[in-house]
This record gives structure tokens, sequence and C-alpha cells, in this order.
């Protein structure tokens, strides 16, 4: 990204809204605004393989693993706003395993791009399944998304749930049951 470029246009938008991008307050804001839009879609430029760093480990474990309550942020891509939340993950291994951190750096890589909740869910599972190959997956996500809070219809309590479900985590209801009964037993 040409973080000058993005400055220029910011100082533009902020002439375009009737402010003076020269007062004191925004006198940095362009500038600003541009490195804050480097870090939120910074997953254009992530290498997956520099992002997992050899993190798969052998293992005979075949039980689901979980890890739920990850704090997810992302921009809308039809008005660039926020939306955020939890995501849950959770896999059974065939024969490898991630470490615990590279689930949340895949969903990472994902959310740092501008997104729809439902194709970052699916991007978030297919991309653990490529990894590890694992028997089964499956990712839910309850985001709040400012684009509805803030504009338009104005729901404040709204919350958007997606999911994802591949493999056995798809093809086997009482496997899906038992990952959704545990993200959600565990929230208590």
């Amino acid at each position: 990204m040409n973080k000058k470029r993005v400055a220029e246009l910011i100082r533009e938008l902020i002439k375009e809204l009737g402010e003076d991008p020269d007062r004191d307050g925004l006198k940095r804001t362009p500038e600003r605004v541009a490195e804050a839009y480097r870090f939120l879609t910074s997953g254009y430029t992530c290498d997956m393989e520099q992002v997992i760093n050899n993190a798969i480990f052998e293992s005979e474990a075949n039980n689901m693993i979980i890890v739920k309550d990850i704090e997810v942020f992302s921009l809308c891509e039809h008005h660039m706003l926020p939306f955020f939340g939890k995501c849950h993950i959770g896999y059974i291994a065939s024969d490898k395993v991630l470490g615990v951190s590279k689930l949340a750096r895949i969903m990472d890589v994902y959310a740092h791009r501008l997104q729809i909740q439902e194709r970052l869910t699916a991007e978030i599972a297919h991309a653990i399944n490529k990894v590890i190959k694992a028997e089964g997956v499956g990712v839910v996500m309850e985001c709040r998304h400012l684009c509805m809070m803030m504009r338009g219809v104005e729901k404040q309590n709204s919350v958007m749930v997606t999911s994802s479900v591949l493999g056995s985590f798809h093809n086997d209801a009482p496997t899906r049951t038992e990952f959704l009964n545990l993200i959600h037993r565990l929230e208590k």
C-alpha cells in the first residue's frame, strides 16, 4: 500500500466532508488513517507459511480441539466500517495439530482484509483444513456490524452468527452437535 497516496486521498476526503484538513486536530489525521488502513488490511500481504512458522506437529490425537472466544475485528467490504466479535474454531486432527496461537493468526490473516462475515468464516475453515488436512473443521463467528448499528437500520443489539463446517463436522451430525454444544456450554 502506498501510504503517502492513501494519506493524500484521506486529506481530500476530509475536504469533501466540509472540514479543514489543516486545522489543529486534523493535521496528522490523513497519515494516521493511512497507517490504520495499512494495519487493518495487512492480510493481503501475509504469507501463510510465515504465519504458520513450522508450528505443525505430528500427533496421534484425534480428539476435538477447540479454541473459543477469539476476538475478531474486520472491515465490512460494503461500507468499510468495522465488524467485531468472537470466533470459535474447532478441529479433529488426522495426524497433525497446529500450535494453538496459529489458529488465531490464521483468522487474523483473513480478518485483516475487506470482508463479509460469511466469506471470512469459510476462509478460516478452509485454510485450517488445507494446512493440517484435519478430519473435520468447524468455525463459528458471532459479530456485531457497525454498518448495521451506526447507519441504515440502526439496530444496536443485533448479532450475526455464521458457521462453516468441513469434513466430519459437516458429514457427521453428532460431531457437529458436540462442537456446537461445547462452544456454547463453555460460555456459561
